[in-house]
């Protein structure tokens, strides 16, 4: 099974304490420590895992610089076949769906059975996975936390919705599947993976080699764009209620009462 997984570089919020610039356009990123998305890393661990039951390879991609280029070493680090540098000035600036259509022109050069992305990422928006679906018209499964592999040509998933329960499909391939946290449990990478395949040329793909006009994408092409960032007014702390179990029922009752909750 030939798997591709969309890989995102950014900011890691356990070691970075993240600012607003001056203009609020943006956040400070002079210094920030980078990282590969959380949900995308239960990504690629999910293809590792499909390919090791199945056969096949497992190659990631990410749209980004030169400095993206680590975290595709690293998720080969941890088992991928290959990896793919999508780098081109043009993609500066795209909105969710220019970074969608570059990344179909990506998928429509290889020849992918399984599409990963993870469920969202730094920005929330969780949006590139059904984007991606629908520009190559394939079937897709959002918030996926089980994949069972039927035949060659379909797999059954599991995703998380309402109230915590679970949803069964089963889906024809080629399919789009956004992955959800909890899934499985990335494996760890030691620096002897790093070394192995640091080595190792990992292939750019600018807009001309993927056919993708470059007035679609990046800032002039964008529907959506980014006018501010701010950080909302801290409301009131919590009441701490203190005493024993019986005094903090009894203050909570109390304090229900006083604010019309109960009567």
């Amino acid at each position: 099974m030939e798997i591709l997984v969309c890989v995102k570089r950014v900011p890691d919020t356990a070691e970075n304490e993240i600012k607003i610039n001056s203009d609020g356009t943006d956040i400070e990123r002079d210094d920030l420590v980078y990282s590969v998305n959380e949900w995308d890393n239960y990504a690629v661990e999910e293809a590792i895992q499909i390919r090791d039951r199945v056969g096949g390879a497992v190659t990631v991609a990410t749209i980004g610089d030169k400095d993206s280029e680590e975290i595709l070493r690293r998720e080969m680090a941890m088992g991928a076949d290959k990896g793919i540098l999508i780098s081109d000035d043009a993609f500066e600036g795209s909105d969710g769906k220019g970074i969608s259509k570059i990344l179909a022109a990506e998928v429509k050069k290889g020849k992918y059975d399984l599409i990963l992305t993870g469920a969202q990422a730094d920005d929330g928006a969780g949006q590139i996975g059904g984007m991606l679906a629908a520009i190559l018209d394939l079937p897709y499964a959002s918030i996926v936390n089980k994949i069972e592999t039927v035949d060659s040509k379909k797999i059954k998933v599991g995703r998380e919705v309402e109230g915590g329960n679970q949803e069964m499909n089963e889906i024809e391939m080629p399919c789009v599947l956004s992955i959800q946290t909890g899934i499985n449990e990335p494996r760890y990478v030691g620096i002897r993976g790093i070394r192995k395949v640091a080595s190792i040329e990992i292939p750019v793909h600018k807009a001309k080699d993927l056919g993708v006009d470059a007035a679609s994408v990046g800032a002039a092409g964008a529907k959506v764009k980014r006018v501010d960032y701010f950080v909302p007014p801290a409301g009131k702390g919590a009441d701490i209620i203190e005493g024993s179990a019986e005094e903090k029922a009894d203050k909570l009752i109390e304090l229900l009462k006083a604010k019309g909750g109960i009567k």
